[in-house]
């Protein structure tokens, strides 16, 4: 376990039963004494970006729900950071942010690599203390993110494949039903 920062992982606890967060793994963003910002990784939203944006309906990329915290802002993760600028790099080649003119731009000149982005409504907030507070809870198991695991090809798999990758005893948790008391 490590301690909050940008690029960490917070991987729910298998028997966590909060709606937004049950099997998820949420990558922070940002986090600092005024609190945390972070998005879910690994579950999808009903709608596509033409679905949301005007303009690009020739790209129906997915989008994820980051979280229960305004739905109705867009937020997103990229690997290029040559061709959109203002990005905060948050792990080793991840960026959160930028330019979102740019980036629509380059989607409607079929110039960007839909494979190195992801789009994200809502986010994951915390207030001041409120993540410390649910760590000591242990509702969280928190390791080092990757880019790997950000841009997975198959979200569904990320809460188990990052539990697998903690390995030991973390490894087993993937087991674990839902609700202990239907075992």
């Amino acid at each position: 376990m490590i301690a909050p920062t940008a690029g960490t992982l917070l991987i729910s606890d298998p028997f966590l039963q909060d709606p937004n967060f049950m099997r998820t793994v949420v990558l922070l963003c940002e986090h600092n004494r005024e609190g945390s910002f972070g998005l879910v990784l690994n579950r999808p939203y009903d709608h596509t970006l033409a679905d949301l944006i005007t303009g690009l309906e020739n790209h129906p990329l997915p989008v994820y729900y980051g979280g229960p915290v305004q739905q109705d802002t867009l937020h997103f993760l990229h690997q290029l950071p040559e061709a959109i600028e203002g990005g905060q790099e948050i792990l080793p080649g991840v960026f959160w942010g930028g330019n979102f003119e740019t980036v629509t731009q380059l989607l409607r000149e079929d110039a960007l690599d839909a494979d190195k982005i992801r789009f994200y409504i809502g986010y994951s907030g915390w207030s001041s203390g409120q993540l410390e507070s649910e760590l000591e809870e242990k509702s969280w198991l928190t390791v080092q993110g990757s880019r790997r695991l950000a841009f997975h090809p198959r979200p569904d798999a990320i809460w188990k494949d990052a539990l697998r990758e903690m390995g030991g005893p973390y490894e087993q948790l993937i087991n674990y039903p839902i609700d202990p008391q239907l075992n």
